[in-house]
């Protein structure tokens, strides 16, 4: 078989569904084996954005979504989506063209030591110097892509060697299977909750991409433990349970970090450190720490698990229940469970984090309130419909004000957090499922950075919904620097007009001019279903310092103020 068939073989072989991408003179071997295959090529306007639709296909099905680059720009091109996949632990593959391998020895057209540049990026990044070797290239990349933690792989394919013949055949895939936790590990983290006076728990990112949520769902409402969430944690417990502090993430500025420093033990839960340092938690080093996760902590001066639980961790949160149980059945000396007492900080919290979510819901001044646009959105969705935020201050806001009740129903790129990751993403989404509601919300600076990708939604006719936070303003680094310095400088910029801007595209266009006709063109955007819409609103950011400052006194406050 053709090398270049052999490799689509193996791609079909892994469950490849589509391929996200640009093709290049160095890979069109490739294209012309995919033009016979099941696998739907997607053809995209720039290799970002078919980094971050693989990205976004990953997180959404728990298989390797793929993109695929020429060699050279279009290979860096593709870079920063990658790195964003394998900072958020987003299951991916890039596959890039090469030259002919007998020239990467020396200077040549357009040649870039590829596989070196996506080292540090990826979990792995090889070259293809023998057909014979695809099978196990492509076989190894993707299970090194989806082990925990999951991440991206690179496999780069000279165009000589796509020409030639292998008689390998594909490698079938096995199961990955993971352990159950060891009996010891559970009985001394079950004794330390039971010991526990103040305990909570903080679900992470690995909840969502592994379908841990019923069991953690089932362990809060039988022990009545508090919880929180990360960022990419959103959606695992219910933001309705009245034991749940919902999302914690911004540095030292959340209101629900009062909860999490008031607790005696934290029960870490698929948690990752790339997204919220365990330093502004414990940096008194005081609380004790229960490590539940599929891999081993890392090493951190902040984060020094008491018991350390490295298995599935669905298994693990069951093994724990029944283990509280049976301690308690034998030792009425144990706290039991659900408590009768529990910390008054915790209700407290939960309070005044609802108080922040409600506060103008029903305020119609114009420019609009980020707490208003994140609660009309919400609104006008189901709970299964799915939300992408792109990167700015408009994703402090929805982290914190955005109701979730799903896992992976509210996409957040938290880890590498690149703006761009919205628009393009909501494209994946709406691909998997075309018969949810899509919205990406994207300020008016990362909406262009992918902005290209309209057309590819057109000409899929895709009905997503893209919200632009409108402030012509790169918004949360003026507001970081005037934090710090007392001003913003070199943030500002102009904006095209939008409505003429989507409908070139072939999309529809709104441009709103008050907070009643944003909810009235949402319910509108909602019936279009052939083609993206686009709708720009002008935000007040003057509610922002409340985003960097935990004095809840003055928004408190600003709750009785006369509304417009």
């Amino acid at each position: 078989m053709k090398a270049s068939d052999l490799l689509v073989k193996c791609l079909e072989n892994e469950g490849v569904e589509y391929i996200f991408g640009i093709p290049g003179e160095e890979n069109i071997d490739l294209m012309m084996s995919l033009v016979n295959s099941k696998i739907k090529f997607i053809l995209t306007r720039h290799e970002q954005g078919a980094a971050f639709m693989a990205d976004v296909y990953g997180r959404l099905t728990n298989k390797s979504g793929v993109c695929l680059a020429t060699l050279g720009p279009g290979a860096t091109n593709l870079a920063t989506g990658v790195a964003n996949a394998n900072m958020d632990r987003s299951r991916l593959i890039a596959i890039t063209g090469q030259t002919d391998s007998h020239l990467l020895h020396k200077e040549s057209h357009q040649n870039l030591n590829v596989v070196k540049m996506f080292e540090p990026i990826t979990k792995w990044s090889w070259s293809i110097r023998n057909p014979q070797n695809i099978p196990e290239i492509v076989r190894r990349a993707f299970k090194i892509a989806l082990t925990e933690k999951p991440g991206a792989a690179h496999i780069e394919l000279p165009q000589d060697i796509a020409k030639k013949d292998s008689l390998i055949p594909p490698i079938t895939p096995q199961k990955i299977v993971r352990s159950e936790a060891n009996p010891e590990d559970i009985r001394e983290a079950s004794e330390l909750i039971l010991k526990a006076k103040k305990p909570i728990i903080i679900v992470g990112n690995g909840c969502a991409r592994e379908d841990a949520s019923k069991q953690i769902r089932n362990f809060v409402k039988k022990t009545k433990i508090f919880s929180i969430n990360t960022f990419m944690g959103k959606g695992v417990i219910p933001d309705n349970y009245e034991t749940h502090l919902q999302t914690i993430g911004i540095k030292d500025a959340d209101h629900a970090l009062k909860a999490v420093l008031e607790a005696d033990v934290v029960i870490s839960v698929g948690y990752d450190l790339v997204e919220y340092t365990p330093k502004n938690w414990n940096s008194n080093l005081d609380k004790k720490i229960i490590h539940i996760d599929f891999t081993p902590s890392e090493v951190y001066t902040y984060y020094r698990p008491d018991v350390e639980i490295v298995s599935d961790i669905g298994l693990a949160i069951d093994a724990i229940s029944d283990d509280i149980e049976k301690l308690q059945n034998g030792d009425s000396s144990y706290e039991s469970y659900p408590r009768k007492e529990i910390s008054e900080v915790f209700p407290k919290v939960r309070s005044e984090v609802l108080d922040r979510i409600n506060a103008f819901k029903d305020d119609n001044s114009y420019p609009i309130k980020p707490e208003k646009l994140v609660n009309d959105v919400r609104n006008k969705l189901d709970h299964d419909d799915i939300l992408l935020s792109d990167v700015g201050s408009h994703k402090l806001w929805i982290s914190k004000i955005y109701q979730t009740y799903e896992p992976n129903t509210c996409l957040i790129a938290n880890g590498f957090a690149s703006m761009g990751f919205a628009l393009p993403g909501a494209i994946a989404a709406k691909i998997i499922h075309p018969q949810k509601n899509i919205v990406a919300m994207t300020g008016d600076g990362g909406f262009l950075m992918n902005v290209q990708e309209i057309e590819t939604a057109v000409r899929l006719k895709l009905p997503i919904i893209v919200v632009i936070w409108v402030d012509n303003d790169l918004n949360l680094i003026s507001l970081k620097e005037t934090n710090e310095f007392g001003k913003s400088v070199y943030t500002n910029f102009g904006n095209p007009e939008f409505v003429k801007l989507a409908e070139s595209f072939g999309a529809v266009g709104y441009y709103v001019k008050s907070t009643q006709e944003f909810s009235e063109k949402l319910d509108a955007a909602k019936s279009v279903i052939d083609r993206p819409v686009i709708i720009a609103v002008d935000v007040d950011y003057s509610r922002n310092a409340v985003l960097l400052n935990d004095d809840f006194g003055p928004y408190v406050n600003s709750l009785h103020e006369k509304k417009p």
